[in-house]
C-alpha cells in the first residue's frame, strides 16, 4: 500500500458502483483532473465541540497534537502529496476535522501498515487511521472508532486474462498479491486457499507486499495474477496511475466498517467517538467523502459510530 508519486498523474473520479455493486469496472480510461487539485480543494471546517474536547485526556490536552499512524501508499484514503512528504487523503481530511471538533491539532506521521497496531500499543501514536477494516481478532488489541464502510476485490489487467471473479474457485493455483497485516493477507486469501486444497486444487500463491503501491508494481509487472484490496482504493490508485486494469466480477468480499484505532482500552476513545458523533453529521464529512470521490454508500450513520 509506495512511494509513487501519486498526484502527479491523472486522476478520474469513482463512480459510484466502481468497486461495489457493479460487475465489472474498467479503471485506467477517463482522465479528468490532478490528485493534487483534489487535494488542494477546500472543505468546511468542523467546529469544535466543548463536550467532545472535554474528555480528551489532560496528557493529550497539554501536547496539543494526536499523533496519527498511517501508511500513505493507499490513495484516496491516504497517499503523498506533490512535495513527495505531505500525508494527503480522505483518511488525512477526516483526522484534520476530528482535531478541529477536539481543539487539536493533528499530524500524520508515515508507517507501513503492519507496524501501526503494534506502534499504538508501545504509544508511538495516539491514533491509527489507514483504513483498518473492524474484525473480531483486531479488537482484542485495540479500540475502534467507526468512519466509513467498504469491502473487497481484485484488480486484475484490463479484459482479465486469467477470467478471475471474487468466487474462490476462479482463484486456486493463481498468484494473488495483498498488503502485509490487511484483512485480505491475513484472513480472505488464507480461507480462499484453505477451499482451494479441500477441493482437490492447487492452493492460491498469495503473494504479500509491505505496501499497496509495491503490490500494484507487481501487478504492472506481470509478476501476479491480481492485486485484492479495498475496492474503492483500488479503483482510485489504478486511474491515477494510467493503468489499464480493471475489476473483477462479483459482489465485494467481506464488506464491513473500517475504524480510527486507538490502544485497547484507551483513555482517549470516548473523545475521538464523540467527536466522530459530530463529525458524521456534519457538512464537513460529506464534503470530505465528496472530495475523495467515495461512493455514497461508503459513509456510516451516527448508529454506527456508536454502536462500538
Amino acid at each position: 500500500m509506495k512511494k509513487t508519486s501519486l498526484s502527479a498523474v491523472a486522476l478520474v473520479s469513482l463512480l459510484a458502483v466502481s468497486g461495489c455493486t457493479q460487475a465489472s469496472s474498467t479503471i485506467g480510461t477517463g482522465t479528468g483532473g490532478s490528485a493534487s487539485a483534489a487535494a488542494e480543494q477546500t472543505i468546511p471546517a468542523a467546529a469544535m465541540d466543548a463536550a467532545a474536547a472535554a474528555l480528551v485526556p489532560a496528557d493529550v490536552r497539554a501536547k496539543g497534537v494526536l499523533s496519527i499512524g498511517t501508511d500513505p501508499s493507499f490513495a484516496p484514503y491516504e497517499f503523498y502529496a506533490s512535495d513527495n512528504k505531505t500525508v494527503v487523503g480522505f483518511d488525512a481530511d477526516l483526522a484534520a476535522a476530528l482535531g478541529q471538533i477536539l481543539g487539536l491539532k493533528t499530524q500524520m506521521v508515515p508507517a507501513t501498515f503492519d507496524t501501526i497496531l503494534p506502534g499504538l500499543s508501545s504509544g508511538k501514536y495516539d491514533l491509527g487511521i489507514s483504513g483498518f477494516m473492524e474484525t473480531t481478532e483486531r479488537k482484542k488489541n485495540a479500540d475502534f472508532v467507526s468512519y466509513e464502510q467498504g469491502g473487497t476485490s481484485i484488480a486484475v489487467p484490463l479484459g482479465n486474462p486469467k477470467k478471475l471473479s471474487t468466487e474462490w474457485t476462479t482463484l486456486c493455483g493463481k498468484k494473488i498479491a495483498a498488503g502485509k497485516g490487511t484483512i485480505q493477507g491475513l484472513s480472505i486469501l488464507p480461507d480462499f486457499a484453505a477451499k482451494c486444497v479441500a477441493a482437490g486444487q492447487p492452493a492460491i500463491d498469495a503473494q504479500l507486499f509491505p505496501s499497496m503501491n509495491d503490490a500494484n508494481l507487481a501487478l504492472r509487472s506481470g509478476r501476479v495474477d491480481g492485486v485484492m484490496s479495498e475496492s474503492a482504493s483500488m479503483s482510485y490508485q489504478a486511474k491515477l496511475a494510467g493503468d489499464p486494469f480493471e475489476l473483477v466480477p462479483g459482489a465485494d468480499l467481506s464488506p464491513g466498517i473500517a475504524g480510527a484505532a486507538l490502544p485497547k482500552n484507551s483513555p482517549l476513545t470516548a473523545a475521538v467517538q464523540a467527536a466522530m458523533l459530530k463529525l458524521v453529521d456534519s457538512p464537513a464529512y460529506s464534503a470530505i467523502t465528496s472530495k475523495w470521490s467515495l461512493p455514497e454508500n461508503h459513509k456510516v450513520t451516527a448508529g454506527q459510530v456508536a454502536g462500538n
